[in-house]
């Protein structure tokens, strides 16, 4: 991170009083690729987290995997561990002769609340088929399994598959990736600035249909309750407005572009994820497209903002800086 102190991207009022505040740094993009606005440390390397998860597959698209629509989405996803979800991650991995054995994501609940409870309600064991990524995970196997490469090792940075990925982040960000850690989920993870990560969704709705690019974007956008779940914002968002492609990542990232080529990314320094969705809502406004057709406003205005509470009423919102609803 940089030194320099990063704007106020959201804020969260409580009784008429600014009670905290998140910075963090942005890039909006230009359909043309130019900058139409950077806030803060937008050039600066960052770990993109799971908004890298579109990047991956369509990097293991290129090396051999061979899956579309609803599967390849979920190879994207940051799942909610719904029935749906997890029935998939046992086709992609049964497709590729594994067993939920192979996975080397760490065992846990689903996000889904209702799914949560249930499990608990069950006294069922947390396991890995139910951990957000999944999906990603079972695609990396899957993958290694049709190019030919060792499955155990597939998380190594070193692996021919991560290697290649490492590549696929880098040319789509228009970047070298100059930072490389471990995810949540022991898959490694490659950084790349703010600017970079709103390139890189760019070039991924601009592709040429049928390129491994363009055909995770599609299969993203045709099925957003794959890539997130029923009950997510994220595929609120994408629900609300046409041709949307969007990624959240944890500790506050977002990424995403419009079909014609505007994109935009944030990272919130301090990772709260309550400001997120606001900020997100802030930027497509500032790109135009509440006035566009087709876009679901009502969706967007509920989106703004999200309640503040006191004593079980509301009583304030997070809602984004002044420094994006100028």
């Amino acid at each position: 991170m940089s030194e320099a102190v990063n704007p106020v991207l959201a804020e969260v009022v409580r009784s008429g009083f600014t009670e905290s505040v998140h910075r963090g740094a942005v890039a909006i993009l230009a359909s043309d690729g130019s900058v139409l606005q950077s806030l803060g440390a937008a050039t600066i390397p960052m770990y993109p987290r799971s908004s890298n998860k579109p990047f991956q597959a369509a990097a293991m698209l290129r090396c051999g995997l061979d899956l579309d629509g609803e599967l390849l989405a979920l190879a994207a996803a940051s799942h909610s561990g719904e029935d749906f979800h997890v029935a998939g991650v046992r086709k992609i991995l049964a497709g590729a002769g594994l067993t939920e054995d192979d996975l080397q994501c760490p065992p846990d609940r689903p996000l889904d609340e209702r799914e949560y409870r249930s499990m608990l309600m069950s006294g069922d064991a947390a396991d890995r088929v139910h951990m957000n990524c999944s999906g990603k995970h079972a695609a990396m196997l899957a993958t290694c399994v049709a190019a030919g490469w060792p499955t155990a090792s597939y998380r190594d940075p070193e692996h021919p598959l991560q290697q290649r990925i490492r590549a696929t982040v880098s040319e789509l960000a228009g970047e070298q990736v100059t930072i490389v850690g471990v995810d949540g989920c022991g898959a490694p993870i490659f950084g790349v600035s703010v600017t970079g990560l709103a390139r890189a969704f760019r070039a991924l709705v601009l592709a040429a249909r049928g390129t491994p690019e363009r055909t995770v974007a599609d299969a993203m956008r045709a099925h957003p309750e794959w890539t997130s779940g029923t009950m997510r914002p994220e595929r609120a968002l994408m629900s609300a407005v046409p041709g949307l492609l969007l990624k959240s990542g944890a500790e506050g990232v977002e990424g995403f572009a419009l079909a014609d080529g505007r994109a935009g990314a944030f990272k919130i320094d301090d990772g709260a994820a309550r400001g997120r969705v606001p900020v997100t809502v802030a930027l497509l406004r500032r790109l135009g497209v509440a006035a566009e057709p087709g876009v679901d406003r009502a969706a967007l205005d509920a989106l703004a903002t999200s309640p503040v509470l006191g004593g079980g009423q509301v009583v304030g919102q997070v809602r984004a800086g002044r420094h994006l609803l100028a």
